[in-house]
């Protein structure tokens, strides 16, 4: 209509003129029909639409009026948050209308102190946190308690360097713990991370909820509670790892399946597969006994205490004497254990860094330090990678650059990518170009349009490898965004770039950019798809993966299905790894093509004729959909809405599994455990339970493998020679009496037959009898379900989950859609508590059962003969 011609009109001068700070002078016409739809939406009550067209327009006058004028004002504050963090795509106007946003969460009744807080996340404003928690913190109970809400909220949300300046403005230290190779040596249990936060006195009340605010923003209690619900909840198929062990017949495949048993048992600290198997894995040689030993590091992630007594046996010691590849990986899983949060053993890693000589402990040295102090911007340590650098060798220089990215991840810090980029042109090793460019497009993470001139560097580089590296970065500075632009560049690569590398990396990039929107990612990835180009089409499956994981998405699956058996190896292991990415914790109540790509995944893996690159793909697959103990998700975003930074790392470092196995085990940083954990003032689990208004099959667990039914052996009748008939017949006759009369044979009894009719009403009268009893299993199913605490609870069922209505207890923030980590309330304050046990590891839990299995000695007897 006309109308609508002229509000888009006048929606795209104003983008001119606020975005991009054109001197435009707008109709008044323009201005009076937009002014009149206003007061029409504000008339007929649709607020949301008035936000829509104010946001677009960048009228924040409009937009400040649409939602205090409506008539829920909370629910239209998080609409417009929602549409500000996903489709405003410049920075500027982002951080304008949040601080809008403040202004009016501010001004509630009651204010929202806890997605304000999320908006000052987004504003990187950690001081105006550390004032409202000041304020908080030395107020009543349920203020205190509020103040622990917003701080899994912002543990959750937040980047490590944000947290860091939090807590300093707290007054809070942390306590780094000097580690040494002495220590490792030692019999006493070392706990790097044990009481990782200490404050100057803990005497007065302010203090100790000081500290108890300390061990949240710290992680040691959310990391702790995260390991003990992973520990109680495993539910892993170990079926399913037999028959991955049992289908591996080399040495590519036998690597896939340690990897798929470190994806299965990420965080669970259950080793039984490897214990069980130590015949089998001491096959693995050189870098699959690097891989192998880096392994425990993704079963034990998170699980930091007693971190460096559970790696001690193959960490390096002095004077030297275990392989330098157990040795590295070592140090690589210590780093994967304390990912994102590894204040305590950043020490120890630097110092085997320094100490090192041999290349391969070195590698894994950088990739541990990386991962340990990942986004926390140290000038320090990224100048002791640097210096390995540049010891242009080229197994070093890949993981050094690698880890350099991770430490200034989302820095944009001119200093280190000049640095980085100047070295890739002098450099003469391809895995040194391939670990910088996988840094390099760490360091622009995040950085929008202030990225643009470096991207553009890199795009028109003659190097392949630095174009390669120019495409992740856009998928990185945009990550989440869908920005047109980016999209738009990246098609353009993907279809005219010389490389196939360079394509393959544009198109995995258009993942990155569309997973606040994996609805769009099969209409742009479509295409592609069908590309004659086979790295076009793996980068396509890629993609897929990357932005629709986690959803069970029919249009995607659809796209996958037929790649499956796509004429070349590599697109079928993509399109296996990304179908396994796409169905991780689906159920068949949720997605029913799940039995058939799980029965995909068997096929491929134990055919002896499949290529090797496809049975890896499918061995993998296996892990990755039973990821977790099949408590995890893959997720790019927090329940807030804010992007996961180690997700974005983990899945983009992944992609390089192409070129190098060992970062296969990158994947476990995307991994997000789906839990509902309630906890009391004193930061301990209460025996309570959750209800879910869904029917216990909706979200319950896919059924366990049922293990093959050994067939009944046919009894087979004994062969009788002719001569042995003979003979038997001669000595019957000699035996017979000569006055022997042969008896008629009885006449056998004839069966009522029964008549056809008969038969017929038979057959119907059982087909009757068991869909009455189908029915009555149907009926009896409850249409609600109670869950004890702590829960699992899948992403799509926080909708409708709620706390018991006889409970004690309520929670302290009232959200749409109950998950993560809650703060309760106690309504019967006062009376005595049941505190859930702390679990402990499934390695230690395995030691003392069978120490409980030795025989008690006898009762006191007395002796009689």
């Amino acid at each position: 209509t006309v109308v609508a011609r002229a509000i888009d009109q006048y929606i795209t001068q104003r983008v001119k003129l606020c975005d991009d700070a054109n001197d435009i002078t707008i109709d008044s016409r323009l201005e009076l029909i937009v002014e009149k739809m206003f007061q029409r939406c504000f008339d007929d009550a649709k607020y949301k639409q008035a936000v829509g067209i104010a946001l677009e327009s960048r009228r924040y006058d409009m937009l400040e009026s649409a939602i205090m004028k409506g008539d829920d004002i909370p629910s239209l504050l998080s609409y417009a948050l929602g549409i500000a963090m996903t489709l405003l795509q410049k920075r500027t106007v982002r951080n304008t209308v949040l601080q809008v946003l403040v202004r009016l969460y501010t001004n509630l009744s009651e204010p929202d102190y806890t997605n304000m807080c999320q908006c000052y996340i987004y504003l990187n404003e950690p001081q105006t946190v550390v004032n409202i928690l000041n304020k908080l913190i030395s107020g009543s109970e349920d203020e205190l308690l509020m103040v622990f809400q917003i701080c899994f909220d912002v543990y959750e949300s937040a980047t490590q360097h944000f947290i860091d300046e939090v807590m300093e403005g707290l007054g809070i230290k942390q306590k780094k713990e000097e580690s040494t190779a002495m220590e490792v040596e030692s019999s006493e249990p070392v706990k790097p991370s044990e009481e990782p936060v200490k404050t100057v006195a803990q005497d007065s009340a302010i203090d100790k909820k000081r500290a108890q605010v300390g061990s949240i923003l710290s992680g040691e209690i959310p990391i702790t509670l995260k390991s003990q619900f992973l520990i109680r909840k495993n539910s892993s198929d170990m079926l399913v790892l037999k028959n991955c062990k049992d289908a591996s017949r080399n040495a590519v495949c036998h690597t896939a399946t340690v990897i798929a048993n470190s994806l299965m048992h990420a965080g669970t600290t259950c080793d039984a597969f490897l214990r069980d198997n130590l015949d089998w894995l001491a096959k693995a040689t050189n870098w699959a006994k690097f891989t192998a030993t880096a392994s425990i590091g993704v079963i034990h992630h998170g699980h930091e205490t007693n971190a460096l007594k559970l790696m001690s046996s193959y960490l390096p010691k002095e004077p030297a004497s275990g392989s330098p590849y157990q040795e590295g990986g070592a140090l690589y899983a210590l780093g994967m254990i304390h990912a994102n949060h590894g204040a305590a053993i950043i020490p120890y890693l630097s110092e085997q860094l320094q100490t090192a000589t041999n290349e391969t402990v070195k590698h894994g040295g950088c990739l541990g330090l990386g991962l340990a102090a990942m986004t926390s911007k140290s000038s320090d340590i990224y100048e002791q990678l640097k210096n390995n650098l540049y010891q242009d060798d080229a197994i070093i220089g890949e993981a050094a650059g690698i880890a350099m990215g991770l430490v200034m991840m989302g820095s944009l810090d001119e200093d280190a990518l000049s640095d980085m980029i100047q070295y890739a042109h002098e450099t003469q090793h391809e895995k040194i170009l391939r670990g910088l460019s996988l840094g390099i497009a760490m360091i622009c993470y995040g950085q929008l349009e202030a990225a643009d001139p470096t991207i553009q560097t890199l795009t028109e580089d003659k190097d392949p490898v630095l174009r390669m590296c120019g495409m992740y970065s856009a998928g990185m500075a945009y990550a989440g965004t869908g920005n047109n632009k980016a999209i738009r560049r990246l098609l353009h690569v993907a279809v005219s770039d010389v490389n196939d590398d360079v394509r393959r990396a544009a198109v995995i990039s258009i993942g990155f950019l569309l997973f606040n929107a994996p609805e769009q990612c099969p209409n742009v990835v479509s295409l592609l798809s069908e590309s004659y180009n086979s790295h076009v089409r793996y980068g396509a499956a890629l993609a897929l993966g990357i932005s629709c994981a986690g959803s069970g998405m029919k249009e995607a699956l659809s796209i996958l299905e037929p790649m499956i058996n796509d004429p070349v190896n590599y697109v079928r292991q993509g399109a296996l790894l990304a179908s396994a990415m796409v169905l991780v914790q689906q159920n068949e109540h949720m997605c029913p093509k799940l039995k058939t790509f799980k029965d995909l995944f068997t096929k491929t893996m134990s055919d002896k004729h499949e290529d090797v690159m496809v049975k890896f793909g499918a061995i993998l697959a296996q892990g990755i959909i039973n990821a977790g103990g099949r408590n995890c998700t893959i997720s790019m975003r927090t329940q807030h809405g804010h992007t996961n930074v180690p997700s974005v790392v983990g899945l983009l470092v992944f992609t390089h599994t192409w070129f190098w196995f060992p970062l296969a085990h990158f994947l476990c940083l995307a991994f997000q455990p789906t839990y509902l954990i309630g906890l009391n003032k004193d930061l301990k689990m209460p025996v309570m339970k959750f209800k879910s208004c869904a029917k216990p099959s909706a979200y319950a667990y896919p059924p366990l493998l049922e293990p093959p039914k050994e067939k009944e052996k046919e009894k087979v009748s004994t062969a009788i020679l002719s001569t042995t008939a003979k003979k038997a017949a001669k000595s019957k006759s000699t035996a017979a009496t000569p006055m022997e009369v042969d008896t008629p044979a009885p006449a056998p009894e004839k069966k009522e037959e029964k008549k056809p009719e008969e038969k017929k009403d038979e057959k119907k009268e059982e087909k009757k009898e068991k869909v009455d009893e189908e029915k009555k299993e149907k009926k009896e199913e409850p249409k609600f379900e109670l869950i004890a605490n702590p829960a699992r609870v899948l992403v799509e069922q926080r909708n409708v989950m709620d706390i018991e209505s006889s409970s004690r207890y309520s929670s302290v923030w009232n959200r749409n859609g109950l998950g993560g980590f809650i703060v309760l309330r106690d309504t019967k304050g006062g009376a005595e508590e049941d505190i859930i046990e702390t679990l402990p590891p499934a390695a230690t839990a395995e030691d003392t059962t069978t120490e409980e299995k030795e025989p008690s000695p006898p009762e006191p007897f007395e002796y009689t003969e």
